[in-house]
Order: structure tokens, then sequence, then C-alpha cells
């Protein structure tokens, strides 16, 4: 906690300082073109991911990068994905994935689970990647499988994303796009889900290229 509060207290000192035109801008509202639905893993930071900063990105995140289909209770991801999309009027939609996901782990050996209820309500989500990588992929184990996992459910928290009534319309009229994304922590490269190949690979630089905010290198 002290490396936190002394953070807080070169924010104040230094930082603010140096952006204080940007601060006062965002006072009186957000504008973002993103909504980047990523995991709560503190190894992500989106906004260094991206080299975005304040007002950039509406962040949405929790353990799996999941998004719940709609529906009556479905909480508080959903209650944000309805507000960036309905709202605010994100054009662009991120759900990123990562590297190494407890998450994803928990999602395919729930038995070591027991004692977090609400973890397990939680990944249920993500039972049709699991079903997807153990019968189509039964060879598989250990990272290989993982990282099957951790983009099979990304795709299939794309599909649950289709499922909300904003998302739904504005996709379309045209009005937003989605984007599928795994990030390997160790290597900093991210990989892009193709939609219409239904094939994973490097992200380009012409898809980079349109994403608000963020420049090609």
């Amino acid at each position: 906690m002290k490396k936190v509060m002394q953070g807080v207290s070169r924010f104040k000192s230094e930082v603010y300082p140096k952006h204080k035109d940007l601060f006062d801008k965002l006072s009186s509202g957000q504008s973002p073109e993103v909504l980047f639905i990523t995991c709560a893993d503190s190894r992500i930071d989106a906004n260094l991911i991206t080299q975005t900063g304040p007002g950039d990105l509406f962040h949405v995140r929790n353990a799996g990068n999941i998004v719940p289909p709609h529906g009556i209770d479905a909480g508080g991801t959903v209650a944000s994905i309805e507000f960036a999309v309905g709202a605010l009027g994100t054009t662009e939609i991120v759900i990123c994935g990562h590297s190494d996901c407890g998450a994803m782990k928990g999602a395919l050996a729930p038995e070591g689970l027991e004692d977090f209820p609400h973890v397990c309500n939680w990944l249920r989500h993500s039972d049709a990647a699991v079903k997807i990588v153990k019968e189509n992929h039964p060879e598989l184990e250990g990272k290989d499988q993982l990282q099957r996992m951790i983009e099979a459910n990304v795709v299939a928290q794309l599909q649950n994303l289709q499922t909300h009534p904003f998302v739904a319309a504005r996709l379309a009229a045209d009005r937003v796009h989605l984007h599928g994304w795994v990030y390997d922590i160790g290597s900093g490269e991210i990989s892009s889900y193709d939609m219409n190949t239904r094939s994973w690979g490097p992200l380009s630089n012409d898809e980079i290229a349109q994403l608000p905010g963020i420049s090609a290198a």
C-alpha cells in the first residue's frame, strides 16, 4: 500500500500539473470511442498496451474478460457495456484475453474452485469455450490447451456480446465494430481474431490504424 500512496503523491505533485489542461477537459465529461473489455489480472494495463491516455478507453474488467449474454440479471459488466455503447456511443469494442490466464485455468479445471462458488458461477459463461476445446482438441494439454482455451473464450464472448440489444442494433447499422485480441504478457505481442476466416494471427498495422486513438507503428 505504501507504493500506492507514494504514487498518489507523485501524481498530485508531478503528473497532474503537466496534464492539467487534459484533466480540465475531462472534468466535464467523457467521449471514448473504444470500449475495452479485458481481464482483471494485475498484469494487464490496457492504456499501457495501447499507449492511450485518460478519456481514450472505456474500461470493463473482470475475471476472464467475460461478457455474459444479455439477460435481466446479468450484472455490472452488462450494464457497463449498455452504457458505453448506448449512452457514450463507443464505436469500437475490443475483447482482450491474455496469456497465462488464471480464470481460464479455472474454467478448464473447476474442481479446484469448490471454495469459490461465485467464481464457479461466473466462469460458467465460458462453458462453450471449454466444450469447444475439450471436444475438438482432445490431444491438447498444458500450455497448448490453455492457449487454445484463451482464444476460444474470446470468440465465445464476442458471440455473447452480439446478444446485447444496443450492440446488435449498432452492428446491423455498421456503427460499431468488434475486435478479439489475445495479449502475450511475455512477448508483448497481440494476436487478433479474423471473424471472416475464423482464424488468429498477428495484429496487423491495418487493423491498428482503424482503431481511434491507436496509431500504427
